[in-house]
């Protein structure tokens, strides 16, 4: 099976599942730059800023819509081969 797969081809998700990552590292910094005030005892940020945080959970779906539509084209072609 290896022998059929191709080594730079971009699958259906892939990009999606690179979106994803992307906005879910936005959304982790945003979390990490958040809370930092929490710990250094200054004043917080406006709730606006923890809105940003929400950019992690988004990034995620993002990311397992990419998975999953990656898992239903490989089905679609394993069922059309045979």
């Amino acid at each position: 099976m290896r022998d059929k797969t191709q080594a730079n081809s971009a699958g259906p998700g892939d990009g999606l599942v690179k979106a994803g990552g992307i906005v879910f590292i936005v959304g982790a910094v945003a979390t990490l730059v958040t809370m930092a005030p929490l710990f250094l005892g200054t004043h917080p940020f406006p709730p606006v800023a923890y809105a940003v945080c929400m950019l992690m959970g988004v990034g995620f779906l993002i990311a397992a819509a990419g998975v999953l539509r990656g898992i239903a084209a490989q089905r679609r072609q394993a069922r059309s081969a045979t």
